[in-house]
């Protein structure tokens, strides 16, 4: 049977690292991409991201924007 409390904070785990991660390596690339004179520091970056989870067949995109300045 389900556990509704652990399926939930399961999730929220599994949610917390990834916005950690992907946040340290959208930071990461960004620095990089602007100490190379590629990005000046005043862009809108579109983003997309991709959750998947095979053994549900699931698959749910969201899309937005990362306004740098």
């Amino acid at each position: 049977m389900l556990d509704e409390q652990v399926f939930n904070l399961e999730i929220r785990k599994l949610l917390k690292r990834f916005g950690i991660g992907a946040q340290r390596e959208i930071e990461k690339a960004v620095r990089s991409q602007i100490d190379s004179g590629e990005l000046s520091g005043d862009e809108t970056l579109s983003a997309s991201v991709t959750l998947a989870i095979d053994d549900l067949n699931l698959r749910f995109c969201l899309e937005d924007k990362i306004t740098l300045s």
